[in-house]
């Protein structure tokens, strides 16, 4: 700025194979990120490379050079900078005359100007003790102060560092990891048996999704993996380590924070995402033809969505387990399915409908399994147009809600790959079930919307309703619902729909 006076700083970088490897300012500024001065000298070397005169390492130098040039350098060299490097280099001349010290051990002597061997990891200068310091202090802050916005930059930095395979990432995020795990506020919510605060725990979330994106890296070295492998399980180890599914079982519930129910819930935040264009990248590499990233991304979130998972104990966690898997949809959604990705949509529904103990849509689940209802919601209205009876049969499989049953199937223990219900005592504790009910309330009603005109589908979806649906209230949307859609203004009343409104009026 024009009122500050102008100073000159001194700046040293060094680079290896387009990597800046270490920076050094005398400006003493201290951050995480570099500083003003840094950024200038290296876009001035990117912008006029010819201006940086490039030396050869001064070993090469020191080589040329005889036995009188080799004094006159050395000799000026102290002269010029006599107060730092005096004591040093008087330090090093003894050692060198004396025979049996350590320095004549060692063969040839170090090149801070030679660069780092081909073999050797080279990887983005960060400044480790300034990112525990910023972590440590903004989580001192408790909160205050916009620190969760800063922590949350952070995290944005260790994605930024993932994206372009830079090894720093997992380096950072120890980093903060190891800040965390040391916040003192830890060991006193847990002396106390209080829950820690929904923003502080949305945090650790955070950390945990950025430590699975690196474990799953398949760019990452198995000596690698198995380190951050065991470094996990010694920050598991630690007392003080929060559960992901509540605060060592004295988490009592928050109903203020409840789930939105009904069908706009999301909106048997939507409105702020910015319309993406999705493209089909080709992955060379894979082994079918016609793959892209693109079908490989939407086929490894099918999977995820669909697969088999018990209903974690405590309301974080299970209102976790709404949250995450409706951010996957919404993603989902804001791509345009193509004929490709609509074969990935059918191959996926007959694997979950056939899939066994591992699908949420196979034939026999366990009592406390998670509902597919919101998945299966969306996975019809995708089928529908293309495939109705597997839209049909994937959704009536999705209306279960087994926990409210007082016995659960069995199982046919003939087949192998069928797991056999046992049906505990206890009822859980689902604080999200009213959430549940609602979604799978409209899973119901779309498909009666869908079935309208077809007396076999809406047969169908009644029996469904009449056998799944345990709430009262739900039922009698249900029966609204269809009186509706069986009167449309633009055509005659559907006769079948209104006996269905009817027969659920009366349950």
């Amino acid at each position: 700025m024009q009122s500050e006076p102008e100073t000159v700083c001194n700046v040293a970088i060094s680079f290896d194979r387009c990597k800046i490897t270490s920076v050094t300012c005398s400006c003493g500024n201290k951050d995480i990120f570099y500083c003003a001065h840094v950024v200038a000298l290296s876009l001035y070397r990117i912008r006029k490379p010819d201006q940086v005169k490039l030396h050869l390492p001064i070993s090469e130098t020191l080589f040329q050079m005889n036995r009188d040039q080799l004094q006159k350098f050395v000799q000026y060299l102290i002269t010029v900078h006599h107060t730092e490097v005096l004591p040093t280099a008087q330090k090093l001349a003894d050692e060198i005359l004396s025979q049996n010290s350590e320095i004549n051990q060692v063969h040839g002597a170090p090149d801070p100007t030679a660069g780092a061997s081909i073999d050797d990891e080279n990887c983005w200068h960060l400044d480790e003790e300034q990112v525990q310091e910023q972590v440590k202090l903004f989580l001192s802050q408790g909160g205050y102060h916009g620190s969760g916005k800063q922590l949350n930059l952070l995290f944005a930095k260790v994605r930024e560092m993932l994206k372009m395979r830079d090894s720093n990432g997992a380096r950072m995020l120890t980093l903060i990891t190891e800040q965390f795990m040391a916040d003192p506020r830890l060991s006193l919510w847990r002396q106390q048996g209080t829950t820690m605060t929904d923003k502080y725990r949305q945090l650790w979330d955070e950390l945990g999704a950025l430590w699975m994106c690196i474990v799953l890296n398949p760019h990452c070295k198995l000596e690698q993996k198995s380190s951050w492998l065991k470094q996990l399980k010694k920050w598991n180890s630690v007392d003080v380590c929060p559960w992901e599914d509540g605060n060592h079982g004295n988490e009592l519930p928050n109903l203020t924070n409840a789930l939105p129910q009904g069908a706009n819930a999301n909106q048997e935040n939507l409105g702020q995402c910015k319309s993406l264009e999705y493209q089909h990248l080709p992955a060379h590499k894979f082994l079918e033809e016609g793959e892209s990233y693109l079908t490989l991304a939407v086929e490894v979130a099918l999977i995820g969505l669909g697969q088999q998972r018990i209903m974690p104990d405590g309301l974080y966690a299970q209102e976790k387990v709404c949250r995450n898997e409706e951010q996957l949809i919404s993603k989902l959604q804001e791509i345009e399915l193509d004929d490709t990705l609509v074969k990935i949509f059918r191959k996926q529904a007959v694997f979950l409908l056939e899939g066994g103990p591992y699908s949420g849509l196979g034939e026999v689940i366990h009592r406390e399994s998670v509902p597919m209802h919101t998945f299966a919601k969306y996975l019809f209205t995708c089928l529908l147009p293309h495939d109705a009876e597997l839209a049909y049969k994937s959704a009536l499989r999705a209306m279960r809600l087994l926990v409210l049953e007082s016995t659960a199937p069995s199982g046919d223990l003939s087949r192998p790959h069928h797991i056999a219900s046992v049906v505990p005592n206890r009822y859980p504790r689902w604080f999200t079930l009213s959430h549940i009910e609602s979604q799978q309330c409209e899973l119901a009603s779309t498909m009666l919307t869908a079935a309208k005109g077809d007396v076999r589908r809406l047969e169908t979806v009644l029996e469904s309703i009449q056998k799944n649906i345990h709430s009262s209230s739900h039922i009698f949307k249900l029966a609204q619902d269809a009186f509706k859609i069986a009167t449309l203004m633009d055509s005659l009343p559907d006769i079948t729909l209104l006996k269905v409104s009817l027969e659920l009026g009366l349950q």
